[in-house]
């Protein structure tokens, strides 16, 4: 047995699925889930207030918190509502100016903890597996043409935000990862094999609120791992009323190093 299949078949009692359904698939959010790119999303955007409205704080994450998983210009909008910047400028103007910034950063992401031995784990199992990301098609290439090692494993079932089917329709709605499992219906079928994935037969790893609200729409069980602050400003209670008491709807992780995919049949 090798170093990596005694870690993910290590048992954890916490985290075993509840309501003992049968697991398919996989789908995944990207960026904070996979890729570390929401630091730069932070770090530019505090910039941009700073700089250009005179908001020395800059992105707080009671507001960052509002804007994950959200597409495009409409996280903009959250920033332009909760910073009273609406005689200044739009959702739309500050999302140009934003992702002009950020440009020349997206090739300097890296993977997040425990994604390329995860992902090259399921991929060798052959369990179906697929990208589903608020964000756009050039954004994904962009972020992720360095770190093919890991995301040519997805055998090109992504789906990006800019997908004329979810134009307008992002999370926390659940379109993105119904088509996700389309998408790897459609692919299965292809190579010949049986494409019947249901939403409730998958895993949706997420790390947004919205996320994970739109994981749970979608039927999927959510394998969330939000960000330590964010966890921090949601509290508790919270947390439970959206992972349910006996963990029915998801689980919390502090990072993906901590899943086990024995606990859940893969």
């Amino acid at each position: 047995m090798t170093e990596q299949q005694s870690t993910f078949d290590e048992p954890q009692q916490s985290q075993q699925n509840q309501s003992q359904r049968k697991f398919r698939a996989c789908l995944f959010d990207m960026d904070g889930l996979l890729i570390n790119s929401e630091q730069i999303y932070t770090d530019i955007s505090s910039k941009v207030l700073r700089e250009k409205f005179n908001i020395e704080r800059g992105l707080t994450w009671d507001v960052k918190s509002q804007m994950q998983g959200l597409p495009g210009s409409i996280a903009t909008q959250k920033m332009v509502d909760c910073y009273g910047l609406n005689d200044k400028t739009t959702g739309e103007q500050l999302y140009k100016i934003t992702s002009k910034m950020q440009t020349d950063y997206w090739p300097t992401c890296q993977l997040m903890p425990g994604v390329a031995e995860l992902i090259r784990y399921l991929h060798d199992k052959g369990i179906p597996i697929c990208v589903c990301t608020s964000t756009s098609k050039t954004k994904l290439s962009l972020k992720t043409s360095h770190l093919q090692d890991t995301f040519k494993l997805f055998d090109g079932n992504v789906i990006t935000g800019d997908h004329e089917s979810i134009v307008g329709k992002g999370k926390p709605l659940p379109f993105i990862w119904w088509l996700g499992v389309d998408k790897l219906n459609e692919n299965l079928k292809k190579k010949g094999k049986l494409g019947d994935i249901k939403p409730e037969e998958c895993l949706i790893f997420e790390d947004a609120v919205a996320g994970f609200i739109s994981g749970k729409r979608a039927q999927g069980y959510v394998i969330w791992v939000p960000n330590e602050h964010n966890l921090k400003l949601i509290g508790q209670q919270k947390v439970k009323e959206m992972v349910g008491e006996k963990n029915e709807f998801g689980c919390v992780l502090n990072s993906l190093k901590d899943f086990k995919p024995g606990n859940y049949g893969l």
